[in-house]
């Protein structure tokens, strides 16, 4: 993970994805996520387009993000001829991550996915599918008895298991970062297993 500090850009995506997630696209003005990076509202349209744009690249950004990463952790467990079994523990880990780290982008995905230009939504879409594919791949190979199908719709249903986050309240109390990562690991590869005949 990089410790270098974030990009003026970057600033401003993290806090537009926070406000669009808080209040919806409309609900936000570029004036808002201007203040909350410390530049005038008419100031972002040196980095963006527009909302539009920020969306764009928010929910493009995140499927490319979460896609390559698959492909490098399936890479590097073929280079280092690991099992399965750790395969899919490194692609459970890596979507835990994305899961706890990107609360604000699970919930614009499902709120504001339709509101981009027709390209880019197939973009995200196809990124998406390539990202299933992947995990089918790994899941049928760690359950062979688990047919094509079914372990499709297996990857889905764990995909909203861990992209269920933004739901965790923080009241009266919500475990720790590690303890809920391992939890959140423990059901995902207990979701294979169940679904395995």
């Amino acid at each position: 993970m990089s410790t270098a500090a974030p990009t003026r850009r970057e600033q401003i995506l993290r806090e537009a994805a926070r406000l669009f997630a808080e209040r919806g696209f409309h609900g936000v003005g570029v004036d808002e996520i201007g203040a909350a990076v410390g530049i005038s509202g008419p100031g972002l349209y040196r980095h963006f387009a527009g909302k539009d744009a920020m969306l764009s690249e928010l929910l493009v950004g995140i499927s490319e993000r979460l896609h390559e990463g698959g492909c490098q952790r399936l890479a590097e467990s073929e280079e280092a001829q690991l099992a399965p079994e750790a395969t899919l523990d490194a692609l459970i880990r890596g979507h835990i991550e994305f899961a706890l780290d990107d609360r604000a982008l699970i919930t614009l995905h499902d709120r504001e996915l339709d509101r981009l230009r027709p390209a880019d939504r197939r973009r995200v879409r196809q990124l998406q599918r390539q990202y299933v594919e992947l995990w089918v791949q790994v899941v049928r190979a760690v359950y062979p008895r688990l047919p094509e199908l079914e372990a499709r719709v297996a990857v889905h249903s764990v995909f909203g298991l861990l992209n269920s986050t933004p739901h965790l309240s923080g009241r009266p109390a919500r475990p720790g970062r590690d303890t809920t990562a391992a939890l959140l690991h423990r059901l995902a590869r207990g979701a294979f297993a169940a679904a395995t005949p």
